[in-house]
């Protein structure tokens, strides 16, 4: 049974994803032209043509699930209510402030010096709930089918009980949201935290999940210590050759890399094959996706 489902595992990829859009996901909305993580760059992101918004997540001390690169508020992009900026980035622990504290945070009027097309403006971290009801409302403003949504749980093992809470509470109340929200069937679960996305697995077994790979790419260690095949293999884009794309494709998952920004290496991933791609520019993406 196993060497039958080995043999046909690449022809179950292909009858199941061959005609499947290319992916473009705008990482964080669309970070490179707009503060990050933003409901304006979320908005930015559908105009451009985007499939998917990417985003990060947090918990707030009140359990609310807000949109959040890091569970503090960063040093490089936020400003204090007074509007001073903020100096450390322990300065401000997320999962101890309610929502309420963090939306009076400015995380966007300084933009972020990696980013020299990033167009200033002030905003706040959203929660998630405000992201999806704007995206939502945005896409049928623009006559655009609704966005997929690649919800990144931003958790580590050195952070439980001091910047987040438990695997299970977080993914418990992520998908809460989505579910709340009518668009758990469009989102993703992703994480580079393979106990969380164990938790929601077990919350839901037919939710769509992503690993994320940063360093090195071993596909069967990655799935053996994971438990199960995720939807999505996620890697750094430098780890991606065409050997990469073909295996994961053997095993039934698709391949998203990220961050990919300059259009030479999206034209040579998109040769490989992959899937689609996590962009800070979108716009530069949308391009090359036909």
């Amino acid at each position: 049974m196993r060497l039958l489902l080995t043999a046909i595992a690449p022809l179950l990829f292909f009858a199941i994803f061959a005609h499947a859009p290319f992916d473009v996901q705008g990482h964080r909305g669309a970070r490179g032209l707009l503060p990050e993580n933003s409901i304006p760059g979320f908005k930015r992101a559908l105009e451009l043509g985007v499939t998917t918004l990417e985003m990060d997540v947090v918990i707030a001390a009140d359990s609310t699930v807000v949109v959040s690169h890091e569970p503090w508020m960063s040093q490089v992009i936020c400003r204090r209510p007074d509007g001073s900026p903020v100096e450390a980035a322990d300065e401000f622990n997320l999962h101890r402030m309610t929502y309420e504290e963090i939306r009076l945070f400015d995380c966007g009027s300084r933009g972020h010096p990696l980013f020299p097309r990033q167009t200033k403006m002030p905003v706040t971290k959203p929660r998630l709930s405000d992201v999806i009801d704007a995206a939502e409302a945005h896409a049928r403003t623009l006559g655009r089918p609704p966005p997929r949504y690649n919800v990144e749980t931003k958790t580590r093992p050195e952070w439980d009980g001091t910047f987040t809470p438990d695997p299970d509470t977080f993914a418990r109340l992520v998908i809460g949201e989505l579910t709340a929200a009518g668009v758990l069937s469009r989102s993703m679960f992703q994480s580079f935290d393979k106990r969380t996305l164990r938790a929601a697995r077990r919350f839901n077994s037919s939710l769509q999940t992503a690993l994320l790979v940063s360093n090195d790419t071993d596909v069967k260690r990655d799935l053996d210590s994971l438990g199960f095949t995720p939807t999505v293999y996620s890697p750094h884009y430098e780890l991606v050759d065409s050997l990469l794309v073909t295996e994961i494709h053997a095993h039934g998952m698709l391949l998203i890399p990220w961050t990919v920004n300059s259009i030479e290496d999206m034209q040579r991933l998109k040769r490989f094959g992959v899937d689609g791609l996590i962009t800070d520019y979108p716009d530069i993406a949308v391009s090359i996706s036909g």
